[in-house]
């Protein structure tokens, strides 16, 4: 049974379900790593493995409120409705820092995750054997993805299916950013613009009761995508988080070491500097449907160390690692 919590208590966890959906959608950047640093991922395991066979027949027999406390449903709906407001408002504001600071906000993640690698290391331990070699299998798995060359757009429904399953994984495993996999696998347009866009402009031709839309063909056909994307994503959270709730309670320590080498791993993915390669075929640039060059990769660099942009990068590095710091002090006030 879900216990009551205090309107403060649910601000904070909507605003950490703002703060993960703002992660999900960037590149790089993984939700589950925030929802580790923030101190709600177990619970978010948890309440996603709470969606059972027994889950599904309290919803069929109609004891909605008994389903309700079961699944933890406070918790996940605000932590939910949290993440999605984000996907449309605070991460669009993050596109816009992206397309004009780009560096900048690298820097600010890349703090971020080296303050995230400190924030679960200090209170590991012991290490022994088996969980170091466990942090370097981490580390190599991160950086590993980190260089992989993306695929190209497939809209194959079984393989957005599948997309959705791995895309998901950001949310769930933390240090493994689910939009860079669907950049690797060549969909992150596709799935996470293009779509989402259609789907937008479906519901307000709903709410203005023009249902000519319906006979639009492109657009049903992003509609059929995003459908599949959602079932998809909705299958991988539930079947992951099975999974993970039984290797985090028979395998804790293994599986904290290997998530620290796997953050530290995916350092490479926000690595500030670095030059984007965008798609080129025949000659000129592909665009996606808002006019923006598709990214394909991205080629990293050291910068001058005798620069105003690298001293301001450090200094947004920092800042980053700041964060992470007064999130600490934070919790550790707020436990006492």
């Amino acid at each position: 049974m879900q216990r009551d919590i205090s309107f403060s208590q649910k601000v904070s966890l909507f605003l950490k379900g703002l703060a993960m959906g703002a992660a999900n959608k960037v590149p790089g950047v993984s939700g589950g790593a925030v929802s580790y640093v923030l101190g709600f991922y177990e619970q978010l395991i948890y309440s996603f493995k709470k969606i059972n066979t027994k889950a599904f027949k309290l919803l069929i027999n109609g004891r909605f409120k008994i389903f309700y406390n079961y699944i933890n449903g406070q918790f996940l709906l605000l932590i939910m409705s949290g993440s999605i407001f984000s996907y449309f408002s605070i991460s669009l504001v993050l596109d816009y820092f992206l397309q004009h600071f780009e560096l900048y906000v690298w820097s600010w993640f890349f703090g971020m995750i080296l303050g995230s690698v400190y924030y679960i290391a200090k209170d590991f331990g012991v290490w022994t054997k088996t969980t170091l070699i466990f942090l370097l299998i981490g580390i190599f798995l991160g950086l590993a993805i980190s260089f992989l060359t993306p695929a190209k757009e497939n809209d194959n429904l079984w393989f957005v299916f599948l997309c959705g399953i791995i895309g998901v994984s950001g949310m769930t495993l933390p240090g493994l950013s689910g939009s860079f996999i669907l950049i690797l696998l060549g969909n992150y347009v596709l799935l996470l613009v293009d779509s989402v866009n259609a789907f937008l402009q479906i519901i307000i031709n709903i709410l203005n009761g023009n249902f000519d839309v319906f006979s639009d063909a492109i657009k049903i056909r992003y509609l059929k995508i995003i459908t599949v994307f959602a079932t998809g994503s909705i299958f991988g959270l539930v079947t992951i988080s099975h999974l993970l709730g039984y290797v985090l309670k028979h395998y804790n320590k293994i599986v904290n070491a290997l998530i620290i080498g796997f953050i530290t791993g995916s350092l490479g993915i926000v690595w500030p500097w670095k030059k984007t390669i965008y798609v080129f075929e025949n000659s000129q640039y592909l665009i996606d449907q808002r006019g923006n060059k598709i990214i394909e990769n991205y080629e990293r660099y050291f910068p001058e160390i005798i620069s105003l942009h690298t001293l301001i990068s450090v200094v947004f590095i920092f800042i980053g690692f700041g964060l992470i710091l007064a999130i600490d002090y934070y919790d550790k006030k707020r436990k006492k």
